[in-house]
């Protein structure tokens, strides 16, 4: 007998079919897993790195660990771009208006070009000042301004693979982006291993190596975008009815790649995404500014503070990745359902993604508190660094399921392109809540202390955004209207 095939259980929300809760499961651990495994490919990437770096020495640790959470912060910013123009695509193709969505991706691809090159002249500008403004020391200065300079050159880099991704993620398709994360996380261990020992270039080989396999990584993500994808390539023949296809031609029209005027950013399309983007835009600055304002608190404390701070969220990133995963996972299916129109289906499934991303954060965050001592010490041999870390790792593993349900609550209100109010909760979180704590609890308790804010700030900020999803207006309509 031939094999039964799997039905296509994301046509179900375009077709607004009735489905059961366990294929509503089945769904969204159809395409949490294979962002869970890219999210945590990318953090054993950045555990390496920071590894690599590590047995250089406490001053080379330092020096990325001072610029690291700028660079975030610019990563936030041109994710928030992305977003902004993914979110429309996601509901475009839940309402079966797939030219819509591929004249958004044309947009999106021009605009976030720009925005990216604007970017990396900024980090080319500030580069030399920049450890300087955080406190750092003149002895990890140099090293640290090289790393920035050479991670926001290969922004542009970046910005095109995750915008890429983003759009085949929002199409359904979480299967290449995935394999395509873990393939860039394995190119940058091996050009890492190159630049750093083979030809000696310490902390610039680290940033070279991982600029390098986000641009082998762009590449390809691009090309299974443009030329591969069944929905939204701009490069393959488009899927049209025989008759339309005979009577664009018969008016003259030029097929929508070789005609100039399908590139130009369309009015309503970039006001979307403006309203969309810029809360997300804003709450990545000031989340990240916040982040800096972290930094210069544990910068008096210490080279060994800087470092075990630094090797200590790489480890923690290990527990809350797989909430990434299935917060994103939740964007597409809200983004699709709103799309589609399906409310009542909208709520069941964000519902049902942030109770797995916290059962999922709780199980990680028990591993982390056990294994803390051993992952410390994989990251660095100073054992002043790996005692620190891992005291600041216990304490944090208790906010992790209140930490998963602010992730995936976040996920899903980016689905349905509700932005602002979520962008206020979090900046009203962190700067009043964690950054108040960090300080005082600093001048006491050193960097147990930041980080015991930390966990407090998380469980807070968990718990309003729970809030909001049981009761908050966040399930509106759709972005966009089908074009006909």
């Amino acid at each position: 007998m031939a094999r039964k095939e799997k039905p296509d259980l994301l046509a179900y929300i375009r077709e607004g079919r009735t489905m059961t809760r366990r294929q509503k499961l089945r769904l969204i651990v159809q395409l949490s897993v294979p962002s869970i495994l890219a999210q945590i490919s990318a953090t054993v990437m950045f555990f390496i790195d920071a590894s690599m770096v590590g047995h250089l020495g406490e001053k080379a640790t330092a020096a990325i660990g001072l610029v690291e959470s700028t660079t975030w912060l610019l990563g936030g910013l041109g994710s928030a771009a992305n977003m902004g123009f993914a979110v429309q695509v996601a509901h475009f193709i839940g309402a079966n208006d797939f030219e819509g969505a591929r004249r958004v991706l044309r947009q999106a691809l021009v605009c976030c070009l720009g925005w990216s090159l604007m970017l990396s002249l900024l980090c080319l500008l500030v580069h030399s000042h920049l450890p300087f403004w955080l406190g750092g020391a003149a002895d990890i200065a140099g090293d640290a301004s090289t790393y920035f300079m050479l991670i926001g050159l290969a922004g542009i880099f970046f910005q095109m693979e995750a915008l890429a991704g983003s759009m085949l993620k929002c199409s359904g398709n979480m299967k290449i982006p995935s394999a395509l994360n873990i393939m860039m996380c394995c190119l940058d261990v091996v050009f890492n291993y190159i630049f750093i020992y083979q030809l000696d270039m310490g902390v610039k080989g680290a940033a070279m190596g991982t600029g390098l396999a986000e641009l082998v990584t762009a590449l390809l993500m691009l090309y299974f975008l443009l030329w591969r994808s069944k929905i939204l390539g701009l490069f393959r023949v488009p899927s049209v009815n025989p008759l339309q296809q005979g009577q664009a031609s018969a008016a003259g029209e030029m097929p929508p790649i070789a005609s100039a005027r399908w590139w130009k950013p369309e009015g309503a399309t970039v006001l979307t995404a403006f309203k969309v983007g810029a809360p997300m835009g804003l709450q990545h600055l000031l989340m990240g500014g916040a982040q800096i304002v972290s930094t210069i608190i544990v910068a008096p404390l210490g080279t060994v503070a800087i470092a075990a701070n630094s090797l200590a969220i790489t480890v923690e990133s290990l527990c809350y990745m797989p909430g990434y995963g299935i917060a994103e996972a939740a964007t597409t299916l809200v983004g699709q359902s709103i799309g589609a129109g399906q409310r009542l289906l909208t709520r069941s499934l964000a519902h049902m993604s942030v109770a797995l991303g916290i059962a999922v954060m709780t199980f990680m965050g028990v591993l982390m508190f056990v294994f803390a001592p051993q992952l410390m010490s994989v990251m660095s041999p100073v054992q002043q660094i790996v005692a620190e870390g891992t005291a600041a790792l216990r304490i944090e593993a208790w906010a992790e399921p209140m930490f998963a349900a602010s992730i995936v609550c976040n996920g899903v209100f980016i689905g349905a392109g509700d932005t602002l109010k979520p962008a206020l909760m979090s900046l009203t979180s962190m700067w009043g809540v964690r950054l108040t704590l960090a300080w005082w609890l600093s001048q006491t308790h050193g960097l147990r202390g930041v980080w015991t804010a930390m966990a407090i700030e998380l469980t807070f900020r968990g718990a309003i955004f729970l809030a909001r999803l049981f009761h908050g207006g966040w399930n509106r309509k759709s972005l966009v209207k089908p074009h006909s």
